[in-house]
C-alpha cells in the first residue's frame, strides 16, 4: 500500500513550496526540528564555552551507534524483504526472486525510504548532541547533589546501600555476570529498536513515534542531568566501589571514570567525554517507553514480556552496580512515560493504538 499524498512528497511535479508543507506536516518533522534545535544548542554552548563537540563513539567505530544503525538498517532491509517474499511466495528459489522484487516494489518505495532514513538520522543527530551536551555538564554544573541522594538511600533502607543489599542478597557471581550482560545489552539494544521500529513497522507511523519518544528521552535526561547534577553511588562512595564484583560492567565504570578524570584536567585538548550523569536513569526511561509502547501498540506478546523483563532486570542492576540512586530509577520512569506522551503528541498519535487520521497508512506486510 503507498503511503498518502497528504503526507509525504509526491513522486515528482510539485512546486517546492508544496513540497516544503508537505513536509512541514509529516509525522517525522518533529523528530528533524528538535534533532537540529539540539544541533543548534551544542554548538552554540560549545562556542561559549570553547569546548570542542566530538564524535562520542569515536573511540570504538566499529561499536559505535552510527556503525549499529547503518549496519542494521542494510540487514532488516533485507530481513524484511526476504521473509515477507517467502511467507507469501513460498522458500523455493524459483519463487523467491519473483517474490522478493514484488515486496520490494510495494513496500519500500522511495517514500517509505525517506521516511526510515530522515527518522533514524534525526535520531543520530539527537542522540550526537546529547552525549556532547552531557559531557560539558561538570563544566557549566560543578557543584553535585550526591550527597543529598545518598543520604536518601541510606534513609530508606536504615542505614544501608541499595547496591550493597542486592549484592547481599543475590550474591556476586552468577548473579552479576547475568545482571552485567542485561545492563550492557541496552547499548545496543537502543539503536537496534530504532531501526527496527522503522524497518518491520507495518505502521510506519508507528515506528516514528517510537522513535521520537527515544529522542525525547534524550532531551529531558538531559535537562535533569542539569537540574540534578549527580555521579552515582559508586562513583562517589570508596568502599562501595571497592566491593563491586569484577564484570563488563566494572570495567566500563573505570573507564567512563579514567575518561572523566582526563576530561576534567583538560576539557579542549584531553580528547576524552566525559558520560558520567545520574539523575535521572535514562536506562530506565527509554526501556520503559520500549515496554509501554510495545504493551500500547498491542504488538506480540513475547516481544512485550521480554521489554518488561528486560526493563525489571536492568532496573535491579542499576541499583546493583551503584550506576544510579533510588529516586534515579523513578525519574526514569517519570521521563520514560513523558516521551511516549509527547511524542504522541507531536506525531498525532496522543497514545492511540490505532494511527491517526493524518498519519501514514499501514505499509505492506503483515
Amino acid at each position: 500500500m503507498r503511503l498518502p499524498n497528504s503526507v509525504l512528497p509526491s513522486a515528482g511535479g510539485a512546486s517546492r513550496a508544496s513540497r516544503f508543507n508537505v513536509l512541514a506536516r509529516a509525522p517525522y518533522a518533529s523528530g528533524v526540528l528538535l534533532a537540529v534545535g539540539m544541533l543548534l544548542l551544542t554548538f552554540a554552548v560549545a562556542a561559549a564555552t570553547e569546548l570542542p563537540v566530538r564524535d562520542p563513539d569515536a573511540v570504538v567505530a566499529y561499536r559505535s551507534r552510527f556503525f549499529i544503525i547503518g549496519m542494521g538498517l542494510a540487514l532488516f532491509l533485507v530481513l524484511d524483504v526476504v521473509v515477507r517474499a517467502g511467507s507469501r511466495v513460498g522458500w523455493s528459489r524459483d519463487r523467491m526472486r519473483d517474490g522478493m522484487v514484488a515486496v520490494r516494489r510495494e513496500r519500500w518505495t522511495r517514500r517509505r525510504l525517506l521516511v526510515a532514513l530522515i527518522t533514524v538520522l534525526s535520531f543520530y543527530a539527537t542522540y550526537f548532541a546529547y552525549r556532547n551536551l552531557k559531557s560539558f555538564l561538570p563544566v557549566l554544573r560543578e557543584a553535585t547533589f550526591d550527597g543529598v541522594l545518598l543520604h536518601f538511600d541510606r534513609a530508606l533502607l536504615g542505614g544501608r546501600e541499595p547496591a550493597a543489599l542486592l549484592q547481599d542478597l543475590l550474591g556476586t557471581g552468577v548473579a552479576g555476570q547475568v545482571l552485567s550482560g542485561v545492563y550492557l545489552l541496552y547499548l545496543t539494544f537502543v539503536p537496534l529498536s530504532v531501526v527496527a521500529a522503522v524497518v518491520w513497522s507495518r505502521r510506519v507511523a508507528a515506528g516514528v513515534w517510537y522513535v521520537t519518544a527515544v529522542n525525547v528521552n534524550w532531551v529531558l535526561g538531559l535537562l535533569s542531568y542539569y537540574l540534578v547534577p549527580s555521579l552515582g553511588p559508586v562513583f562517589v562512595d570508596p568502599p562501595l566501589a571497592d566491593q563491586m564484583p569484577l564484570t563488563a560492567v566494572w570495567n566500563l565504570q573505570q573507564l567512563l571514570l579514567v575518561d572523566r578524570v582526563r576530561f576534567l584536567a583538560d576539557p579542549e585538548g584531553s580528547g576524552a567525554i566525559q558520560s558520567i550523569a545520574g539523575f535521572a536513569s535514562l536506562h530506565v526511561s527509554v526501556l520503559f517507553t520500549a515496554a509501554l509502547m510495545a504493551h500500547l501498540l498491542r504488538l506480540r506478546r513475547g516481544l512485550r514480556w521480554g521489554l518488561w523483563t528486560m526493563l525489571a532486570l536492568t532496573v535491579v542492576a542499576t541499583i546493583y552496580f551503584g550506576w544510579h540512586y533510588v529516586l534515579d530509577d523513578i525519574a526514569g520512569f517519570a521521563i520514560g512515560g513523558a516521551a511516549v506522551y509527547l511524542a504522541g503528541v507531536a506525531t498525532g498519535w496522543r497514545g492511540r493504538s490505532s494511527p491517526p487520521a493524518s498519519a501514514p497508512a499501514p505499509v505492506g506486510g503483515t
